[in-house]
């Protein structure tokens, strides 16, 4: 397979611009048969009809402005009791860390049958086989997670026609819930397959990712004390000590927005982005490339370029109130028609999380070495070795925590 790597904003903006639709299929790769349902979860979908049905989905009926607010109760009361909606410590949460770790890892591990087609049947590096069994735990996971809600749904909807209107308490609807009630009125165009795609998908984007930026994040606050006090005067100032910051203050919040922008320039949770593939011939700064070229996206290389940064490699979250980030120079979700429909989840997840940290502790590194910013191997690219820091709780967080 012929590949072209772009890192250069001028040539990112040509490829997504002028060649959008050109550069919007996706290659056959292993991961996007075996773990995202045959090419048919929207992050490997090929374009075309069947994509563009998910990305309508998705844009009006899952991460819409909309459907944002109405989530905001869940994703506020997660927030606060730090869980995935119980007992963090209970088997099915930690069954859930361990399949989402092991997706991650297996998506950012390079598998040479992607590249030379002869080692697409020998699978030496054992990556077909354990993909394989990771797509069995993940698929009996998702469809228990969908079986449960089809059977909540059902036992409410058999509880509201026995008792009186008003009678019964309304549960808070899931995003899971949404997909179910759209199966129900369209089941040919969101079948069980579709739901655990887009459920994968957005679990992934909305978190894994998340999760690992906010890590990052953590750690240069902790190498850059001078930020974190800057950082938690924003919050006390705009928010105060009486309760915990909430969705609503998030737009005031900009030197946080700052933060997360520049903690997304050195450590891109996609450094390469998805690859792309072009669907016909075309021209790309000059150069012709042919149909079915892989395009890969070196975000590493445009985020760190000392030509288009000051101070480069620096963690600097100031620079973004001059608007040093416009344009194709900071693209850590892609750009085009593929860019990340979980962007705006995402950042919020992100903003929501990494604000109250700063927010209800007093953090510092447990040494007097700078935390290790070594990259390890994933693709959300994690911390090599995971972050540890001392945290206290800050004279009002008691207070904050009692309301939860």
């Amino acid at each position: 397979m012929e590949v072209v790597v772009v890192s250069s904003p001028l040539a990112v903006e040509e490829c997504f611009t002028k060649n959008d639709i050109t550069f919007a299929n996706r290659p056959k790769l292993l991961a996007g048969k075996i773990l995202n349902y045959d090419y048919t979860a929207v992050g490997f979908s090929p374009y075309g009809e069947h994509w563009r049905n998910l990305r309508r989905l998705i844009s009006l009926e899952l991460v819409s402005a909309n459907r944002l607010t109405m989530f905001t109760n869940i994703r506020q009361e997660e927030r606060e009791r730090g869980n995935f909606g119980k007992d963090a410590a209970d088997e099915e949460a930690r069954q859930f860390r361990d399949i989402m770790s092991e997706i991650v890892e297996v998506h950012g591990n390079s598998n040479l049958g992607d590249y030379l087609p002869v080692f697409q049947w020998l699978d030496i590096q054992g990556v077909a086989k354990r993909m394989v069994k990771l797509r069995k735990k993940m698929d009996e996971f998702f469809q228990l997670l969908i079986d449960e809600h089809r059977k909540t749904n059902r036992n409410e909807s058999n509880i509201s026609l026995d008792e009186p209107s008003g009678s019964n308490k309304e549960r808070k609807k899931t995003l899971i819930d949404v997909l179910i009630s759209l199966q129900e009125t369209e089941p040919a165009l969101h079948s069980d397959d579709t739901i655990k795609g887009l459920v994968l998908a957005l679990v992934v984007a909305g978190t894994e990712t998340s999760a690992t930026t906010m890590e990052w994040a953590m750690a240069l606050l902790l190498n850059h004390p001078e930020a974190m006090s800057k950082a938690v005067a924003e919050i006390d100032a705009h928010v105060g000590q009486d309760r915990l910051l909430d969705e609503q203050d998030l737009p005031k919040l900009t030197y946080l927005q700052n933060i997360i922008n520049e903690t997304l320039r050195l450590f891109p949770p996609v450094p390469l982005l998805v690859p792309h593939e072009s669907s016909d011939d075309c021209t790309l700064c000059g150069f012709d490339i042919p149909r079915g070229t892989m395009l890969l996206v070196n975000l590493w290389t445009i985020h760190r370029d000392p030509e288009l940064w000051v101070d480069a490699t620096k963690f600097v979250p100031e620079r973004f109130e001059t608007g040093e980030g416009e344009g194709y120079k900071l693209i850590p979700f892609g750009a085009g028609r593929r860019v990340c429909p979980g962007v705006n989840l995402g950042r919020r997840v992100m903003a929501l999380a990494l604000g109250a940290l700063i927010q209800t502790f007093e953090w510092e590194r447990v040494g007097k070495e700078e935390i290790d910013l070594t990259e390890g191997i994933g693709l959300s690219m994690p911390k090599a070795k995971p972050l540890q820091a001392l945290c206290r709780p800050r004279p009002a967080t008691t207070k904050l925590l009692s309301k939860v």
